[in-house]
């Protein structure tokens, strides 16, 4: 594969000069981009290495970083990695790489490189600075703030006097860049060295700034709003947004498997023959991470056997149950008091019961959730519906708000939690302006409307968002005083203490430009996805994916004969992508994109290699499966595919 080299090393004696005075150097060289990923010492360090050695230069200590213009990241990798005694450092990358290792230290940093063009561009990395591949890095020269880039005049012979309080006269939202460079070189006491230097006039007719400038800003816009990374895919929302909840006609049978939360299956309690009531329970919790299930609907057991679970795509324990017609309600349906007469304790007791857990997609019991070991200082619910396509919690706020906030009180006071708050993308406007209404004379919920982005969604991402706060590696939300449930969730637990209903049906959205007549239904849960997809006319043409969830994180459906689950959101009809795998090119764009601040280049790899221990010191388990990577992949590779194998394996201790 052809090397595309986006640097090289300054002529020797370029390097020769600038070496002249200094010493005590750390070497720091970037492993460059679109290349194919190998592990190898780039020969432009060692080169350098070498003239610096001849010249009798102590190099104290040298680094290879990936993607050094990657800042997040380049920062984490840099604390306390370069010595004390360091007086210098010399970095072998592209001006991006200088400029970012430059913002970094507070000890000079020098160029050994220069940039140039490749395709007649440069700068795709979606970094905070910027680079003009201009071939000649004056850098060394305005200690790592680009004139070019950083003046909006270009100007390499200093400052033109139209600036203002630190402003330029031609940008007033941007800082005079030879400003910066004087205040900079001062800090430094290197001031001299500038003021010593000929002046040098530009070519203005080598480049077009202003395309340049304005080319890379709409790139890059926004993009670490709320958190690092992201994507921005299309919303298609509007296929299904607008349609208010209709109740799904009733199903002749009902197919509910055992194993639909996080945690161990549920334990069968009935047999076949037996007649069951609407809201009775048929299953318990199989230890503390499990959840209680309940008939949703009335009739006959008439099998208690594997079937073809959605998720998994393999046969799973279910009870299947032939409904009566008559929805008849069991005797444990009854309100159980309200949020004042209940202690947290009975609140909590409630929440398991009902079988209540996370209806976003995880499952996981929510009883587990609210009875933290930790204190918990917020309870955070889930309405950004991040996904495209999905608009099943936006009906839920619209159309069961008082339920919403009734449930999350529920929560705040089973957790003892003293806040809660309610996240909104800021495509959902009807719905922040209703909740904002509701909960305009409850002091401590609060309503927050977040930036819409994917997966903005993501508990880490939302906590990091509302909170300010990081949760560790390895970590969960309770580490900093959170927990996390979706919309869905709390109109559940509503339900479970002022019905006394258990989690038997939600909101699910149908929609996607392959299905003929979207919409957002009440369904039961056990209801035949087949079922569903042919009340919603079937779907459009051939070449069709139907996915359970939504089109990034969702599982996709060979069979249509699987049951809806209590943490199904979606049911979603979309044309089907044949993506052809390519080696990886490193790059990049993946680590740009990736929320959690991860290299999802190396799980791809490692996963290939059978290398499961890197894969663990890659922190490949903090990863959360959200496909950012997969969709931004320019390679077409399956990432999210390799990471899973990765995770099974770690967990099975290969």
């Amino acid at each position: 594969m052809e090397d595309y080299t986006k640097f090289k090393l300054k002529r020797k004696e370029e390097l020769d000069a600038v070496l002249a005075d200094k010493n005590d150097l750390f070497v720091v060289a970037c492993n460059k981009c679109f290349k194919e990923l190998a592990s190898f010492d780039e020969p432009e360090c060692g080169l350098f290495e070498e003239i610096a050695k001849e010249q009798g230069k102590n190099i104290v200590g040298s680094a290879q970083i990936d993607f050094l213009c990657n800042e997040p990241l380049t920062s984490k990798a840099f604390q306390d990695l370069i010595p004390q005694d360091a007086k210098n450092v010399f970095v072998i990358s592209c001006g991006l790489g200088i400029q970012t290792m430059a913002g970094l230290l507070d000890i000079p940093v020098y160029a050994g490189s220069d940039t140039v063009t490749v395709d007649g561009y440069h700068g795709m990395a979606l970094t905070t600075t910027l680079c003009e591949a201009c071939g000649q890095c004056y850098l060394n020269m305005t200690g790592g703030i680009c004139p070019v880039v950083d003046c909006s005049k270009s100007l390499l012979n200093g400052q033109c006097g139209g600036a203002k309080n630190g402003k330029c006269e031609v940008d007033k939202e941007m800082d005079c860049g030879w400003q910066l460079i004087y205040e900079r070189l001062e800090k430094q006491g290197r001031l001299q060295e500038l003021l010593d230097k000929p002046v040098e006039l530009r070519d203005y007719t080598k480049v077009n700034h202003k395309f340049v400038s304005e080319y890379v800003k709409s790139v890059r816009e926004e993009r670490y709003e709320g958190y690092y990374g992201g994507i921005h895919p299309t919303e298609f929302k509007e296929l299904s947004e607008h349609i208010g909840l209709v109740a799904f006609p009733d199903p002749v049978n009902v197919v509910i498997p055992m194993s639909q939360h996080a945690g161990a299956p549920a334990e069968p309690i009935v047999k076949v023959g037996d007649q069951v009531k609407m809201g009775q329970k048929i299953a318990q919790a199989a230890g503390v991470v499990s959840s209680a299930i309940h008939a949703s609907v009335s009739g006959t057991v008439v099998a208690v056997e594997p079937r073809r679970h959605p998720v998994s795509g393999l046969d799973s324990l279910a009870i299947v149950i032939q409904s009566d017609g008559k929805n008849t309600l069991d005797e444990s349906v009854k309100p159980a008091g309200d949020i004042d007469s209940l202690s947290a304790d009975e609140i909590i007791e409630i929440v398991r019961e009902k079988g209540i857990v996370g209806m976003g997609g995880a499952g996981f019991p929510t009883a587990v959730k609210l009875k933290s070991p930790k204190p918990i200082e917020l309870v955070l619910l889930n309405a950004c519906e991040c996904e495209p396509i999905l608009t099943a919690d936006h009906r839920v706020l619209l159309e069961y708000a008082d339920e919403v906030i009734y449930g999350l009180k529920a929560m705040m006071k089973a957790s003892g939690a003293p806040k809660g708050v309610i996240a909104i993308e800021d495509n959902k406007l009807d719905a922040v302006e209703l909740m904002q209404a509701k909960t305009a004379d409850i002091e401590n919920i609060e309503i927050v409307v977040a930036k819409t982005k994917y997966p903005q969604g993501a508990e880490k991402m939302l906590i990091k968002r509302v909170m300010g706060k990081q949760v560790p590696s390895g970590g969960l939300p309770m580490d900093v005083g959170a927990i996390v449930c979706n919309v869905s969730t709390a109109k559940a637990v509503s339900d479970a203490i002022q019905l006394g209903m258990p989690l038997i049906e939600r909101v699910v959205t149908v929609s996607g430009n392959r299905m003929n007549k979207p919409g957002n239904y009440l369904v039961k849960i056990g209801t035949s996805v087949k079922d569903i997809v042919n009340h919603c006319g079937d779907v459009k043409g051939d070449d069709v994916t139907v996915k359970i969830g939504g089109p990034m994180m969702g599982f996709a459906q060979a069979d249509l004969n699987v049951p809806m689950l209590k943490c199904s959101n979606g049911i979603i009809a979309v044309e089907t992508i044949v993506k052809e795998a390519v080696e990886c090119i490193k790059c990049g764009r993946c680590m740009d994109v990736c929320p959690m601040e991860l290299r999802p280049l190396y799980f791809t790899k490692f996963a290939l290699e059978e290398n499961w221990e890197g894969m663990k010191a890659q922190n490949t388990m903090d990863c959360i499966e959200c496909g950012c990577c997969e969709y931004i992949c320019s390679s077409k590779i399956p990432i999210v595919e390799r990471i899973k194998i990765g995770k099974t394996a770690i967990r099975e201790g290969k």
